[in-house]
């Protein structure tokens, strides 16, 4: 649960350090005061994107800090999955926000991206606003309230996949068609192609031997002249390199008994002697392969001249290109002739996976049905104390609909608060009023089986008033004592104000540096004359503080 929010320098806080206890607590105050601004504050603390503008007017840096409790909920493998040190009690949330527009989020003072701040946050705190009011209409909403209802996390997730599956197996299907289609347009310009390529006999690393060769063929005549010269500098008879470095070796190798380093020394040139010898060797072994080949020079020139041309007309540097653009036409040519049975291939396994997925969804459909029978007592038995004995809720599922991202099934609310009227969906027939309460009847339904910290009504009593406010009330109250739950209701209403086992009140002061919004907890005397004021307006009555006082049971 939210144990205390810390806030500095944002929108018309200056500074405010609150702290909350659990259960139901309520906090009240002027339109205008700043409870939106409190809001947006915890909503940046959840990953929303900042905004600029909300740093105070004159400062450079504002903060806001929230410490939560968390030792009555098993977050524990969260924060090891995210890498995130945690005592299994405390978890502390920090966004900052600079002038200079740098934006950092922190948690447990470890720095952390807005989209991991959003996943952790959704886990701890539900806020739940009027404009939320307009979920109750979206199909894709009702749905979600049946699975968490349902707790069929398991089998949505498992659909989940398979449906990935099955749009993938779609996609590559589709993209194989197209290409299929392509390809067959333009068979006889690839077979062309190919053809050219193909009886060019390419090779790898064939041009760069060919370039060698030709440099070789064309200045044969010199290599040839200066190899030769070479061989008869190390091989001219006794005058030679390599018979005076034998004559050297032996003259040190006989004094090498009576002058011991001529022994290593002879040695060193032995190495010499072996190595030059070897060198002499292959010097005249290349004289006698290098010749002026004219009729080899006109081939490698026409061999050379093709490859260049090969890569002019396709467009490419070098002669390992061809060759992957031969093996690629190669490939392309092969699926065109086989691409029927590629794509029936293909379609069976769509067939395939489609028939998993149909099973996971009918999985999934049964699941929701057997909640969609508990909802709709529950519902009623919420409704009916809020001053609508005569309501029907129904929960309409139409199965075996096209595939979307959770599953097959079409749900719809369907509701009337009316004796012998007849039921439709709740975008069609129910009031504001109506709408606030069905909101959260459902709210404190799905809170029993979702382990959520703390709970945030923003103003969810629109459209009541009196004996139908209290009930309200009560129904937060009961959220608020259910597994030590927090509920936190922001009101407008004498009546729910009046439920808070704490109540909060917000305000603005004028001084000469400007507006500033607050928050403060209230004592019991101060909770009398702020309901006072709610009841009668800003001139207390004796009436007003008596009538407070009722519903404050004192």
């Amino acid at each position: 649960m939210l144990k205390s929010l810390n806030i500095r320098n944002y929108a018309l806080i200056d500074q405010l350090d609150i702290t909350f206890e659990n259960g139901f607590s309520v906090i009240t105050g002027e339109t205008g005061a700043g409870k939106s601004i409190l809001l947006g504050a915890i909503g940046l603390l959840l990953g929303q994107r900042a905004d600029l503008k909300m740093i105070k007017a004159g400062e450079q840096r504002c903060t806001i800090e929230a410490h939560f409790d968390l030792s009555n909920y098993n977050f524990a493998d969260y924060f090891a999955t995210h890498e995130l040190d945690f005592d299994g009690t405390e978890c502390i949330i920090r966004r900052e926000l600079t002038a200079s527009g740098k934006s950092r989020a922190f948690i447990n003072d470890t720095p952390t991206s807005l989209n991991e701040l959003k996943e952790l946050g959704e886990q701890l705190i539900d806020i739940h606003s009027q404009h939320q009011n307009l979920l109750l209409n979206k199909e894709n909403f009702q749905t979600q309230v049946l699975d968490a209802v349902a707790q069929d996390r398991k089998q949505l997730d498992e659909y989940c996949l398979l449906f990935k599956d099955y749009q993938q197996a779609q996609a590559d299907y589709e993209q194989a068609r197209l290409q299929a289609e392509k390809d067959r347009g333009e068979q006889d310009y690839m077979a062309y192609q190919y053809a050219q390529l193909e009886e060019a006999h390419l090779t790898e690393g064939e041009e760069e031997e060919l370039e060698q060769e030709l440099s070789t063929l064309e200045h044969a005549e010199d290599i040839k002249s200066t190899l030769f010269q070479t061989h008869s500098l190390l091989e001219n008879d006794e005058a030679g390199i390599v018979s005076q470095l034998r004559d050297a070796q032996r003259q040190l190798s006989n004094i090498a008994h009576v002058y011991a380093p001529a022994q290593e020394l002879s040695e060193r040139l032995e190495s010499c002697y072996i190595e030059v010898r070897d060198i002499a060797d292959e010097l005249s072994d290349a004289v006698e392969r290098i010749d002026y080949d004219p009729e080899r020079l006109a081939l490698v020139n026409d061999r050379i001249t093709l490859l260049h041309n090969l890569k002019q007309k396709f467009h490419v540097e070098d002669t390992q290109q061809l060759i992957a653009l031969r093996e690629d036409l190669s490939k392309r040519l092969s699926l065109i002739e086989n691409s029927d049975e590629q794509l029936q291939q293909m379609q069976q396994r769509i067939a395939a996976v489609e028939a998993q997925l149909r099973q996971s969804a009918e999985v999934l459909s049964q699941k929701r049905k057997e909640a969609a029978r508990k909802v709709e007592k529950e519902m009623c038995q919420r409704l009916v104390p809020l001053g609508m004995p005569n309501v029907q809720f129904q929960v309409d599922i139409k199965s075996g609909n096209p595939f979307t991202s959770n599953g097959c099934d079409k749900v719809t609310f369907l509701f009337t608060a009316n004796k012998n009227t007849p039921l439709q969906p709740i975008s069609q027939v129910a009031s504001g009023g109506e709408i606030a309460r069905l909101m959260l009847s459902l709210k404190a339904m799905i809170s029993g089986v979702v382990k959520l910290p703390t709970i945030i009504f923003d103003e969810i009593d629109t459209g009541v008033s009196g004996h139908i406010a209290e009930k309200m009330a009560e129904i937060m109250q009961e959220m608020g004592g259910t597994n030590r739950r927090q509920v936190i209701s922001i009101t407008h209403l004498p009546q729910i104000a009046a439920k808070g086992s704490q109540h909060y009140r917000v305000f603005k002061t004028d001084d000469t540096e400007g507006t500033t919004s607050h928050i403060v907890r209230l004592s019991n005397e101060e909770r009398i004359e702020e309901l006072a004021r709610m009841l009668s307006g800003s001139t207390l009555t004796q009436a007003a503080i008596d009538n407070a006082k009722a519903l404050l049971k004192l």
